[in-house]
Protein backbone atom coordinates (compact mmCIF):
# COMPACT_ATOMS: atom_id res chain seq x y z
CA UNK A 1 0.00 0.00 0.00
CA UNK A 2 1.01 3.50 -0.54
CA UNK A 3 -0.45 4.74 2.35
CA UNK A 4 -2.29 4.40 5.27
CA UNK A 5 -6.26 4.15 3.72
CA UNK A 6 -8.54 6.31 5.26
CA UNK A 7 -11.01 3.22 5.49
CA UNK A 8 -9.11 1.50 8.21
CA UNK A 9 -7.18 4.32 9.80
CA UNK A 10 -9.67 7.06 10.69
CA UNK A 11 -8.89 10.17 12.94
CA UNK A 12 -7.31 9.46 16.41
CA UNK A 13 -9.60 8.32 18.74
CA UNK A 14 -12.54 7.50 16.14
CA UNK A 15 -13.79 3.97 17.30
CA UNK A 16 -17.03 3.74 15.53
CA UNK A 17 -18.43 4.58 12.26
CA UNK A 18 -18.01 7.58 10.74
CA UNK A 19 -19.94 7.30 7.33
CA UNK A 20 -21.40 4.88 5.49
CA UNK A 21 -17.81 3.28 3.48
CA UNK A 22 -17.07 2.65 7.39
CA UNK A 23 -20.32 0.01 7.32
CA UNK A 24 -18.36 -2.46 5.10
CA UNK A 25 -15.28 -3.17 8.03
CA UNK A 26 -18.32 -3.91 10.22
CA UNK A 27 -20.08 -6.08 7.84
CA UNK A 28 -16.57 -8.17 6.79
CA UNK A 29 -15.93 -8.63 10.80
CA UNK A 30 -19.85 -10.82 11.20
CA UNK A 31 -18.43 -12.46 7.75
CA UNK A 32 -15.37 -13.18 10.19
CA UNK A 33 -16.86 -14.87 12.61
CA UNK A 34 -18.96 -17.23 11.00
CA UNK A 35 -15.90 -18.72 8.45
CA UNK A 36 -14.26 -19.32 11.83
CA UNK A 37 -17.21 -21.31 13.15
CA UNK A 38 -16.96 -25.21 12.74
CA UNK A 39 -20.08 -25.33 11.63
CA UNK A 40 -19.53 -22.18 8.53
CA UNK A 41 -21.98 -21.67 6.31
CA UNK A 42 -19.82 -20.21 4.01
CA UNK A 43 -15.65 -19.45 4.39
CA UNK A 44 -14.93 -16.17 3.51
CA UNK A 45 -10.82 -16.75 4.02
CA UNK A 46 -10.15 -12.65 3.29
CA UNK A 47 -12.45 -11.11 5.67
CA UNK A 48 -10.80 -10.75 8.62
CA UNK A 49 -8.13 -9.19 6.89
CA UNK A 50 -10.51 -7.26 5.30
CA UNK A 51 -11.99 -6.32 8.24
CA UNK A 52 -8.61 -5.55 10.49
CA UNK A 53 -8.65 -3.75 13.66
CA UNK A 54 -11.05 -0.93 12.73
CA UNK A 55 -13.71 -3.37 12.21
CA UNK A 56 -13.29 -5.26 15.34
CA UNK A 57 -13.38 -1.65 17.04
CA UNK A 58 -16.56 -0.69 15.37
CA UNK A 59 -18.24 -3.72 16.47
CA UNK A 60 -17.16 -3.30 19.90
CA UNK A 61 -18.66 0.16 20.11
CA UNK A 62 -22.18 -0.65 19.11
CA UNK A 63 -24.64 -2.18 21.21
CA UNK A 64 -24.81 -6.00 21.03
CA UNK A 65 -22.11 -6.10 18.14
CA UNK A 66 -21.52 -9.57 18.17
CA UNK A 67 -24.68 -10.73 19.14
CA UNK A 68 -26.26 -9.32 16.35
CA UNK A 69 -24.41 -10.77 14.01
CA UNK A 70 -27.24 -13.28 12.52
CA UNK A 71 -29.18 -11.21 10.58
CA UNK A 72 -26.19 -10.37 8.64
CA UNK A 73 -24.71 -13.82 8.22
CA UNK A 74 -28.27 -15.00 7.18
CA UNK A 75 -28.13 -12.09 4.27
CA UNK A 76 -24.89 -13.33 3.35
CA UNK A 77 -25.98 -17.16 2.85
CA UNK A 78 -29.04 -16.39 1.23
CA UNK A 79 -27.37 -14.06 -1.49
CA UNK A 80 -24.75 -16.43 -2.07
CA UNK A 81 -27.52 -19.42 -3.02
CA UNK A 82 -29.60 -16.77 -5.17
CA UNK A 83 -25.87 -15.35 -6.97
CA UNK A 84 -25.34 -19.06 -7.18
CA UNK A 85 -28.83 -20.11 -8.86
CA UNK A 86 -28.38 -16.93 -11.48
CA UNK A 87 -25.39 -17.74 -12.65
CA UNK A 88 -26.43 -21.17 -12.93
CA UNK A 89 -29.43 -20.32 -14.99
CA UNK A 90 -27.45 -18.15 -16.94
CA UNK A 91 -26.73 -15.19 -16.03
CA UNK A 92 -23.43 -13.83 -17.54
CA UNK A 93 -22.75 -10.86 -15.70
CA UNK A 94 -22.76 -9.71 -11.81
CA UNK A 95 -22.68 -6.01 -11.75
CA UNK A 96 -22.28 -5.30 -7.89
CA UNK A 97 -23.30 -1.99 -6.81
CA UNK A 98 -21.96 -0.38 -3.21
CA UNK A 99 -19.62 -3.95 -3.36
CA UNK A 100 -18.19 -2.60 -0.37
CA UNK A 101 -15.59 -5.66 0.89
CA UNK A 102 -18.11 -8.94 -0.40
CA UNK A 103 -15.26 -11.27 -2.19
CA UNK A 104 -17.55 -13.27 -3.05
CA UNK A 105 -15.79 -13.38 -6.65
CA UNK A 106 -12.49 -14.95 -4.58
CA UNK A 107 -14.37 -17.09 -2.33
CA UNK A 108 -17.05 -19.09 -4.49
CA UNK A 109 -17.18 -21.35 -7.17
CA UNK A 110 -17.93 -19.45 -9.99
CA UNK A 111 -17.38 -19.80 -14.06
CA UNK A 112 -14.25 -18.57 -15.34
CA UNK A 113 -16.62 -17.10 -17.57
CA UNK A 114 -18.45 -14.81 -15.79
CA UNK A 115 -17.78 -10.80 -15.86
CA UNK A 116 -18.14 -9.48 -12.26
CA UNK A 117 -18.07 -5.93 -11.40
CA UNK A 118 -17.69 -4.44 -8.40
CA UNK A 119 -18.33 -0.73 -7.86
CA UNK A 120 -18.16 1.30 -5.07
CA UNK A 121 -15.83 4.81 -4.04
CA UNK A 122 -12.06 4.66 -4.97
CA UNK A 123 -11.62 4.18 -1.07
CA UNK A 124 -13.52 1.51 -0.83
CA UNK A 125 -12.33 -0.63 -4.07
CA UNK A 126 -8.82 0.66 -3.19
CA UNK A 127 -8.58 -0.82 0.26
CA UNK A 128 -9.83 -3.79 -0.75
CA UNK A 129 -7.18 -4.13 -3.58
CA UNK A 130 -4.45 -3.57 -1.59
CA UNK A 131 -5.41 -6.47 1.02
CA UNK A 132 -6.30 -8.90 -1.36
CA UNK A 133 -3.58 -8.51 -3.82
CA UNK A 134 -2.07 -11.57 -5.53
CA UNK A 135 -5.03 -13.26 -4.39
CA UNK A 136 -6.33 -14.45 -7.99
CA UNK A 137 -10.95 -14.13 -8.43
CA UNK A 138 -12.09 -17.47 -9.92
CA UNK A 139 -14.21 -15.30 -12.14
CA UNK A 140 -13.44 -12.10 -14.88
CA UNK A 141 -13.63 -9.51 -12.36
CA UNK A 142 -13.24 -5.92 -12.32
CA UNK A 143 -13.90 -2.76 -10.19
CA UNK A 144 -15.04 -0.06 -11.19
CA UNK A 145 -15.16 3.28 -9.30
CA UNK A 146 -17.91 5.29 -9.14
CA UNK A 147 -20.07 7.92 -7.05
CA UNK A 148 -23.69 5.91 -7.22
CA UNK A 149 -25.13 9.34 -5.83
CA UNK A 150 -24.73 10.61 -9.29
CA UNK A 151 -27.33 10.23 -11.65
CA UNK A 152 -25.59 11.09 -14.94
CA UNK A 153 -22.35 8.89 -14.22
CA UNK A 154 -24.66 6.28 -12.92
CA UNK A 155 -26.71 5.69 -16.23
CA UNK A 156 -23.36 6.44 -17.96
CA UNK A 157 -21.88 2.97 -16.03
CA UNK A 158 -25.25 0.61 -16.62
CA UNK A 159 -24.77 1.54 -20.08
CA UNK A 160 -21.89 0.46 -20.61
CA UNK A 161 -21.72 -2.51 -18.35
CA UNK A 162 -25.42 -3.75 -19.31
CA UNK A 163 -24.21 -3.01 -23.18
CA UNK A 164 -21.52 -5.89 -22.94
CA UNK A 165 -24.17 -8.39 -21.35
CA UNK A 166 -26.53 -10.79 -22.41
CA UNK A 167 -28.49 -11.68 -19.08
CA UNK A 168 -27.08 -9.25 -16.25
CA UNK A 169 -27.81 -10.24 -12.56
CA UNK A 170 -27.65 -6.55 -10.39
CA UNK A 171 -26.87 -7.00 -6.52
CA UNK A 172 -27.50 -4.23 -4.00
CA UNK A 173 -26.76 -6.25 -0.67
CA UNK A 174 -26.79 -3.70 2.10
CA UNK A 175 -27.34 -0.51 -0.18
CA UNK A 176 -30.58 0.43 0.01
CA UNK A 177 -31.53 1.12 3.46
CA UNK A 178 -28.60 3.71 3.12
CA UNK A 179 -30.83 5.79 0.72
CA UNK A 180 -34.00 7.87 0.24
CA UNK A 181 -36.81 6.65 -0.71
CA UNK A 182 -36.60 8.93 -4.09
CA UNK A 183 -33.05 7.78 -4.78
CA UNK A 184 -34.20 4.18 -4.89
CA UNK A 185 -36.64 4.96 -7.08
CA UNK A 186 -33.86 7.10 -8.83
CA UNK A 187 -31.80 3.97 -9.40
CA UNK A 188 -34.78 1.36 -10.01
CA UNK A 189 -35.96 3.03 -12.88
CA UNK A 190 -31.63 3.47 -14.22
CA UNK A 191 -31.89 -0.41 -13.74
CA UNK A 192 -35.50 -1.01 -15.54
CA UNK A 193 -34.06 0.91 -18.21
CA UNK A 194 -30.75 -1.33 -18.89
CA UNK A 195 -32.59 -3.60 -21.00
CA UNK A 196 -30.05 -6.30 -20.26
CA UNK A 197 -30.42 -6.43 -16.47
CA UNK A 198 -33.18 -8.96 -16.04
CA UNK A 199 -32.61 -9.60 -11.98
CA UNK A 200 -32.04 -7.05 -9.35
CA UNK A 201 -30.87 -8.88 -5.83
CA UNK A 202 -31.77 -6.57 -2.81
CA UNK A 203 -32.59 -6.83 0.97
CA UNK A 204 -35.50 -5.14 2.48
CA UNK A 205 -35.99 -3.81 5.95
CA UNK A 206 -40.17 -3.14 7.15
CA UNK A 207 -40.68 -0.32 9.06
CA UNK A 208 -41.05 -1.88 11.92
CA UNK A 209 -37.57 -3.16 12.01
CA UNK A 210 -36.58 0.32 11.03
CA UNK A 211 -38.45 2.08 14.41
CA UNK A 212 -36.89 -1.35 16.76
CA UNK A 213 -33.40 -0.66 15.41
CA UNK A 214 -33.84 3.30 15.98
CA UNK A 215 -35.26 2.21 19.67
CA UNK A 216 -33.22 -0.44 20.93
CA UNK A 217 -30.09 -0.76 18.82
CA UNK A 218 -27.57 0.57 16.26
CA UNK A 219 -30.02 4.31 15.32
CA UNK A 220 -28.37 6.45 17.38
CA UNK A 221 -24.92 5.30 16.97
CA UNK A 222 -25.65 5.23 12.72
CA UNK A 223 -26.88 8.32 12.78
CA UNK A 224 -23.88 9.71 15.30
CA UNK A 225 -21.40 8.10 12.09
CA UNK A 226 -23.42 10.06 9.42
CA UNK A 227 -24.97 6.52 8.21
CA UNK A 228 -28.49 6.49 9.26
CA UNK A 229 -31.14 3.94 8.26
CA UNK A 230 -33.41 5.67 6.36
CA UNK A 231 -35.21 3.15 3.35
CA UNK A 232 -38.38 0.74 4.58
CA UNK A 233 -41.29 1.50 2.66
CA UNK A 234 -44.46 0.61 4.26
CA UNK A 235 -45.51 -0.76 0.73
CA UNK A 236 -42.53 -3.04 0.71
CA UNK A 237 -41.83 -4.68 -2.36
CA UNK A 238 -44.51 -2.86 -3.92
CA UNK A 239 -42.53 0.28 -4.24
CA UNK A 240 -40.60 -1.06 -6.46
CA UNK A 241 -43.47 -2.01 -9.24
CA UNK A 242 -43.66 1.58 -10.95
CA UNK A 243 -40.42 1.08 -11.27
CA UNK A 244 -40.39 -1.62 -13.82
CA UNK A 245 -39.66 -4.59 -11.04
CA UNK A 246 -41.91 -6.61 -9.23
CA UNK A 247 -41.21 -9.60 -6.62
CA UNK A 248 -40.66 -12.83 -8.17
CA UNK A 249 -39.01 -14.14 -4.36
CA UNK A 250 -38.85 -13.38 -1.10
CA UNK A 251 -36.61 -15.01 1.33
CA UNK A 252 -37.42 -13.71 5.48
CA UNK A 253 -34.48 -13.45 7.06
CA UNK A 254 -36.11 -14.81 10.33
CA UNK A 255 -37.09 -18.38 8.33
CA UNK A 256 -33.78 -18.21 7.07
CA UNK A 257 -32.25 -17.88 10.23
CA UNK A 258 -34.39 -20.75 11.49
CA UNK A 259 -33.06 -23.05 8.60
CA UNK A 260 -30.00 -22.18 8.56
CA UNK A 261 -29.72 -22.77 12.76
CA UNK A 262 -28.51 -18.95 12.92
CA UNK A 263 -31.44 -17.49 15.44
CA UNK A 264 -31.06 -14.66 17.53
CA UNK A 265 -31.00 -15.19 21.17
CA UNK A 266 -34.45 -15.84 22.60
CA UNK A 267 -35.80 -16.55 19.04
CA UNK A 268 -37.74 -19.96 20.90
CA UNK A 269 -39.40 -17.51 22.78
CA UNK A 270 -41.03 -15.31 20.02
CA UNK A 271 -41.73 -18.48 18.18
CA UNK A 272 -43.81 -19.83 20.85
CA UNK A 273 -45.73 -16.47 21.34
CA UNK A 274 -45.92 -16.56 17.33
CA UNK A 275 -48.31 -19.05 17.72
CA UNK A 276 -50.85 -17.50 19.35
CA UNK A 277 -50.79 -14.26 16.96
CA UNK A 278 -53.11 -13.98 14.84
CA UNK A 279 -52.48 -14.51 10.55
CA UNK A 280 -52.15 -10.96 10.19
CA UNK A 281 -49.27 -10.47 12.70
CA UNK A 282 -47.41 -13.75 11.14
CA UNK A 283 -47.72 -12.34 8.00
CA UNK A 284 -46.12 -9.33 9.47
CA UNK A 285 -43.21 -11.19 11.01
CA UNK A 286 -42.52 -12.99 7.72
CA UNK A 287 -42.14 -9.76 6.00
CA UNK A 288 -39.96 -7.91 9.08
CA UNK A 289 -37.04 -8.07 6.93
CA UNK A 290 -36.24 -10.40 3.74
CA UNK A 291 -34.00 -11.06 0.92
CA UNK A 292 -35.89 -10.16 -2.34
CA UNK A 293 -35.11 -11.24 -6.13
CA UNK A 294 -36.91 -8.84 -8.43
CA UNK A 295 -37.31 -9.35 -11.82
CA UNK A 296 -38.68 -6.99 -14.46
CA UNK A 297 -42.36 -6.25 -14.71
Amino acid sequence: MSGPSPLAAPESGAQSITSVSDTALWVAVYRAMESERPDAHFHDPYARRLAGARGEAIVRSLPQGRAMSWPMVVRTCVLDEMIGREVADGADTVINLAAGLDTRPWRMALPTTLRWFDVDLPVILDYKRDILAGEAPKCRYEARAADLRDGPTRRALLAELGAGATRALVVTEGLLIYLEAEQVAELGRDLAATPTVKTWLIDLASPALMKMMEKRHWGPHLRAGNAPFRFAPEEGTAFFEPLGWREAEYRSIWEEAARLKREMSGAWLWRFLGQFAPASQKAAWKRFSGVVRLARA
